[in-house]
């Protein structure tokens, strides 16, 4: 498959025009132009960089790319090592934010709810990326906690009262800790993200709304894992998704 159009079929099913983003989305560092085995992950670190290598990608695929808008300019350093390694095997970076997050079937928002067994999920009205559903039946915030740290493989931490029963949930992944206030806002019993902030303790605590903090990488890993897989199954590329660890 040529770059030209695996990029013309990712940018056709993400639409990052749509989205003002913190980074450029789509190609970010050009390498070969003709690809046949594509590397999936989290975030393009250079532990990513060299499994890809070691694999012979010819691409890069990620949800957190480079060249953020609060990054300085200069290619020096960490950024540098970086970019010369993919430069040197030829390989392409690719790497959609916002717009993966938001997909409304591969995105991360999306993933997670039906990897948490979520019901009825969508976007809400007021932020997009917020997004909403309901547990099969109700729950204790404890006992929902828990359920999160097993299908997501690791442990999840649960701010306010353990006893409160939950159904009504709201979630988005990442850093997304600073919408804890605009979920409360849609009556909403529970919201899961990843990150966690010292005021969110003491938001859960006054509100009743319980708050799961359940990893930033945790809860992001599955909406480019899903975008690989459909590229592999449309497009009949070899597409290998790589699950490096990160606690955070």
């Amino acid at each position: 498959m040529k770059r030209s159009d695996l990029l013309k079929a990712l940018d056709g099913k993400l639409e990052p025009w749509r989205f003002k983003d913190y980074a450029p989305n789509g190609l970010q560092v050009e390498g070969c132009d003709e690809i046949r085995r594509v590397v999936t992950g989290v975030t393009a670190s250079q532990d990513l960089i060299d499994e890809a290598i070691r694999r012979q990608a010819d691409a890069i695929l990620v949800h957190h790319g480079y060249f953020w808008k609060s990054e300085a300019a200069p290619i020096t350093g960490i950024k540098r090592q970086r970019i010369a390694a993919l430069l040197r095997s030829n390989i392409n970076l690719f790497a959609y934010h916002l717009p993966l997050d938001a997909h409304p079937e591969l995105g991360n928002n999306a993933q997670l709810g039906q990897v948490l067994g979520l019901q009825n999920g969508a976007p809400s009205v007021t932020e997009p990326l917020i997004w909403t559903g309901e547990l099969a039946q109700c729950t204790t915030a404890e006992a929902l906690c828990e359920q999160v740290g097993r299908n997501l493989g690791r442990d999840a931490l649960l701010l306010g009262d353990k006893t409160r029963s939950v159904q009504h949930v709201a979630w988005c992944t990442g850093g997304a800790q600073g919408y804890f206030e605009q979920a409360i806002a849609l009556g909403v019993d529970v919201f899961i993200t990843g990150e966690v902030s010292e005021q969110n303790q003491h938001l859960a605590n006054e509100t009743g709304v319980s708050f799961i903090a359940a990893g930033h990488h945790a809860t992001e890993r599955y909406g480019v894992k899903a975008l690989g897989e459909w590229l592999a199954h449309d497009f009949a590329l070899d597409v290998q998704f790589i699950d490096l660890f990160n606690p955070v």
